[in-house]
């Protein structure tokens, strides 16, 4: 069928809307300009007006007649004048233009000399980078023009730099990873430490912009997030970074945060998850946020090889298939997994061999969360039994296929004791903590484009979905809720979500248990 031409109505709406907003705006503007002294006059009598009431009202009662006939007096006297009325018209204009004048500062063009100074200094330092001795007509020279290398900036109130364009000449090698390096350490060196600074690189157009990243939100609470089966929420980031926002709530307001969405089940790309990170990083409080979340669509085996007690909290509740922190208890644990992970796919299979639809014991997700669990290869080893990590290669290579997710969180001081599985196959990375610009390539895979800083909250880091980009990361707080140190406000969140607990407490081990339910 041939497809038929728009009305001109629909096709042309578009720009006579256009149009006709432009014309208005033109004439709106015209009409000002010509208007402009009637505004002014009129805008110095009201504020003319307004200071005789002022000095009226404060003038005393008793000397109020004097006041009048004083007045009357001056009326009076220019009156008779010869040209006194005239005069006295013009003079009253004359005072209402005064005081109807603009009285605020008009902004000053360009930087003051802090700013030239601070401009000055990041120009010079640029020189020995973007210069060539061969260049007939260089852009940064020593002594040369600033402006024609940073045609854009922005500073702040203490006078450091917010916004940068940056021009370079195009032999500059910005296809390499250590110049780009190089630059970036020197503009981080340069335009103020603390901060972090977000690159963006437009090689096309031999321009460099520098952006400063305002901190993430650090007060985001556990919460029930708003989203579809298969998406776990990671954690919030910039809103540069991603198109999509998540309504949180802050007490009895509420805010559009971005979100981090990691997306599992059969059709994803990136099923695994690694975690990593230093001591007191967040790792297992992102774990507990993850868990909380699976817990509305599936079920949840929790292996804890720090032997803390951080899961506590999840023993005997509803979907919690086990919490292990002992080597004994963990191998169990994955080798029903294994087993499990088997099962599905075997049963998949064979309902797809006979034309009907997979069983439903099977599309039920089932989480592995694995927390340090190079932790058990040393007792593993000492003990003469198998590593846990071995029993991993069954669900990391075919838990997509059979709804099978695996998480793993682990230190950087036990990297090494990783299996090649679990390298291999959590595809899904997330870093948190302090880390140095070749941990975060080594874990992510690809450096991010911005600056690390040295002091990070907890819960801060950066995230990289296979083969996307890299995002800063901030994990909402979600603590161990039988901890001490945990704030009454996030122990009362994180309780909130906690699914019924269906094992009798006399039933669970005594160490398992820290504190009762509420």
């Amino acid at each position: 069928m041939a497809r038929r031409p728009l009305p001109r109505i629909l096709s042309t709406g578009s720009a006579q809307i256009a149009r006709s907003r432009e014309l208005a705006r033109t004439a709106a503007d015209s009409a000002t300009d010509v208007l402009h002294p009637l505004i002014t006059i009129t805008r110095g009598f009201g504020r003319l007006a307004a200071a005789a009431r002022r000095r009226w009202a404060e003038t005393p009662k008793d000397k109020r007649g004097p006041l009048l006939f004083l007045v009357a007096t001056v009326v009076l006297v220019v009156a008779l004048v010869p040209y006194g009325p005239l005069l006295a018209v013009i003079s009253v204009m004359a005072a209402a233009a005064w005081h109807g004048r603009d009285r605020s500062q008009p902004e000053p063009e360009g930087p003051d000399e802090s700013q030239t100074q601070r401009l000055r200094s990041l120009y010079d330092a640029l020189v020995p980078y973007f210069s060539a001795a061969e260049d007939p007509d260089p852009l940064y020279t020593h002594g040369g023009e600033w402006e024609k290398a940073f045609p854009a900036y922005d500073f702040d109130g203490s006078g450091r730099i917010t916004h940068l364009l940056i021009r370079y000449p195009a032999y500059f090698t910005d296809g390499e990873a250590e110049s780009r390096a190089r630059i970036e350490q020197l503009l981080h060196a340069k335009s103020g430490r603390g901060r972090e600074y977000h690159f963006t690189w437009d090689e096309e157009g031999n321009e460099l912009t520098v952006t400063v990243l305002a901190p993430l939100p650090t007060d985001i609470t556990a919460q029930r997030f708003v989203t579809a089966p298969g998406e776990t929420v990671l954690g919030f980031t910039d809103p540069t970074q991603v198109q999509r926002t998540l309504p949180l709530g802050y007490g009895d307001e509420q805010r559009d945060v971005p979100p981090v969405v990691w997306r599992t089940g059969i059709r994803s790309t990136e099923p695994h998850l690694l975690v990593m990170g230093q001591p007191g990083s967040g790792t297992s409080t992102l774990l507990r946020s993850i868990a909380l979340q699976a817990l509305q669509y599936g079920d949840v085996v929790i292996v804890e090889g720090g032997g803390t007690g951080e899961y506590a909290c999840l023993t005997g509740r509803d979907g919690v298939l086990a919490v292990e922190c002992g080597l004994a208890g963990a191998l169990a644990s994955l080798e029903w997994a294994a087993t499990e992970t088997e099962r599905r796919l075997i049963a998949t299979n064979r309902a797809r061999q006979a034309g009907q639809p997979p069983p439903d014991d099977t599309k039920r997700p089932l989480w592995i969360l694995l927390d340090r669990p190079s932790a058990f290869a040393h007792l593993a080893a000492a003990d003469g039994r198998k590593d846990p990590q071995s029993l991993l290669q069954v669900p990391l290579r075919h838990g997509r296929a059979a709804n099978v997710t695996v998480v793993v969180a682990e230190q950087f001081d036990s990297s090494e004791a990783l299996s090649e599985p679990v390298r291999q196959h959590t595809r899904a990375r997330v870093v948190l903590g302090s880390a140095t610009p070749e941990q975060l390539e080594a874990v992510l895979g690809a450096p991010p484009h911005t600056t690390p800083v040295a002091q990070v909250p907890a819960g801060r880091g950066y995230a990289r979905l296979g083969t996307g980009p890299v995002h800063r990361i901030q994990v909402p707080a979600t603590p161990d809720p039988y901890d001490d140190a945990t704030s009454e406000v996030d122990r009362q969140a994180v309780l909130a979500l906690l699914p019924a607990r269906t094992t009798p407490v006399e039933d669970v081990p005594a160490e398992a248990v820290v504190a009762d339910a509420p």
